[in-house]
């Protein structure tokens, strides 16, 4: 991810609201400076979705990292994963998680395990299904912003 693509990622961002956290680009910028990688997805020279990664040392706020960091302090933590419409359905999605364990592996080769949230109420069906076919499952639920989250984990 560059400059160059965050008026874009934050378009994308903001159309998925609420499967992912609203965002300001002041807060966009934020999360990407403190992020261990920020990747996007491109079709036709356009970004069509995008992932943020945190590593336990991030200086980020958010109640689901702020849990991950103190139950499981070794993991690298997915932010944020969202696509476009015209980009959903195609295995992008699994592409750039085969990114981030690409990378996982390269870069970040002391990380326990990669975790997220995913909603259950409201539902993120299609979510919940995709994390589960790669291995991820839940460790625990919170309420995040008013949203019940699914915590899940998956081993590196």
């Amino acid at each position: 991810m560059t400059d160059a693509d965050l008026d874009r990622v934050l378009e994308i961002n903001e159309a998925n609201v609420p499967a992912v956290g609203s965002a300001t680009m002041e807060h966009l910028r934020h999360l990407v400076s403190q992020s261990a990688m920020s990747i996007v997805s491109a079709l036709d020279d356009d970004v069509v979705g995008f992932c943020i990664v945190f590593g336990p040392d991030a200086d980020y706020d958010s109640v689901n990292y702020v849990w991950f960091m103190e139950h499981h302090p070794s993991s690298m933590y997915l932010d944020r994963v969202a696509f476009a419409a015209r980009a959903q359905g195609r295995g992008l999605g699994a592409e750039m998680y085969d990114e981030v364990d690409r990378r996982l592996r390269r870069d970040h080769a002391d990380a326990t395990a990669l975790t997220l949230e995913v909603n259950v109420d409201p539902p993120n069906e299609p979510s919940l299904a995709f994390h589960r076919k790669r291995g991820f499952v839940e460790v625990g639920r919170q309420m995040s912003k008013g949203i019940e989250v699914s915590l899940q984990r998956r081993a590196v």
